[in-house]
Parts: structure tokens; sequence; C-alpha cells
């Protein structure tokens, strides 16, 4: 069994199931499409969206009112936008459901197929509810909300406003309130908005840290 695999793999890697006269017409075809995938993957910064910062989804310059509208909610210094967008029961749930809705976004981008005002996909509709109860368990146990079961009323139906607001059209947040993203040269350098910090870091002080 080893030696059938050692044979196939062989057999892959040098192209042997292809006549002798187009292996290296292929072997270069397929090093320029490895080639342009890695730029590609660079340059769309493809591997930000294995992380949880808010900013990777400023990647897509239409997310600019969902990134100031949150940034400026209660929900900005507790949640980041993989907290209630994305499933976590386990771990193929979470990343299989970025990957799905992260190609169909960027096809809608690439596409310019993006409405005015993004609202939640029906399968992205159940995810955010079942979100919204895990991280306030605690708090629908203490107030016993016996008369609105699951499926009944969605948590948004009564705060509207949590956490994007009501105004959250592509036209509706000035692009000055938007986050400069660091180029692709500038590793070291985070996010701002006019000229400071999108975020406050942990070695930031707050304005409860300056006393007169």
């Amino acid at each position: 069994m080893p030696s059938l695999l050692r044979q196939f793999l062989h057999s892959v890697t040098s192209l042997g199931f292809i006549t002798q006269r187009w292996r290296l017409p292929c072997f270069v075809a397929l090093g320029l499409l490895g080639g342009m995938g890695l730029l590609v993957t660079h340059v769309s910064r493809a591997t930000s969206y294995l992380s949880d910062e808010p900013e990777t989804c400023m990647n897509c310059h239409v997310m600019g009112p969902q990134y100031v509208t949150w940034q400026h909610s209660s929900h900005a210094g507790v949640a980041t936008c993989n907290d209630c967008h994305v499933p976590h029961d386990s771990f193929l749930a979470h990343y299989g459901f970025k990957a799905k809705d992260g190609l169909w976004h960027a096809t809608v981008f690439t596409m310019r197929w993006e409405p005015q005002v993004i609202r939640l996909s029906s399968s992205a509709i159940g995810v955010v509810e079942n979100n919204c109860r895990r991280c306030h368990q605690t708090l629908i146990d203490e107030v016993h909300l016996t008369e609105h079961q699951h499926q009944d009323l969605r948590c948004w139906e009564c705060h509207r406003d949590v956490p994007h607001g009501t105004v959250r059209s592509l036209s509706a947040v000035p692009s000055v309130f938007q986050p400069r993203l660091r180029s692709l040269g500038e590793s070291d350098r985070q996010p701002e908005i006019g000229g400071r910090a999108a975020r406050r870091t942990k070695d930031q002080p707050s304005k409860q840290d300056h006393h007169p």
C-alpha cells in the first residue's frame, strides 16, 4: 500500500499522466496560476479573515456604516463582528459559515451588487438571534421572558437601534468617520480615524486615566 501511494504521488507531482511534450507548458501554467493565487491572497488581505478584528470587515468599503455605528455603540467594548454574526456552536460551523458568507460578500462587492442598505440574509438571521440569546442568557432567565419564545419575536424587533442604529445606509455615514486601514507595507501601523487610533488598545490610557 505505501508503495502504491508513493507511485501515485510521484505521478501527480511529476505530471507523469501527461505526455512529455505537454509537461513543461503545464508546469509553467501551474506556476503562473500558483503565483497569481498567492498575489491575490496577499493583496486582498485574505488571511485577515481568519481573525476576529472588526477592521477586517472594512476590507470592503461598503461596510463603513456598519463599522462606524458599531464603534459608537454599547457593544463596541464587549463584542466584535464575529461575536454576533458567526455561529459559535463548533469549530466547523464557525469557519464554515465564515467561508460561505465571506465568498458571497466578496462576490457581491466585486460585482458591485451591494444595496444602499445592507440587511441580514435569511441564513444570518438565526445566527444573530442565537448569539443575542447566548450572550444575554442570564438576563433573559432573570426577567423570565416566557411570553416571547424562540422564533416568536426577534430581539431586534424591540431593540431596533442595537448596535447599528436606525440610519445606516451607505450615504448616511461620512467617509471622514471611516477608518484608514494599514497599507500592505505597513504591518505595524494601526487603523486610524482622523489621524488617531480607530480603537483604544490595552496600552493606551482612557480618558479616566488622565488626572489634572
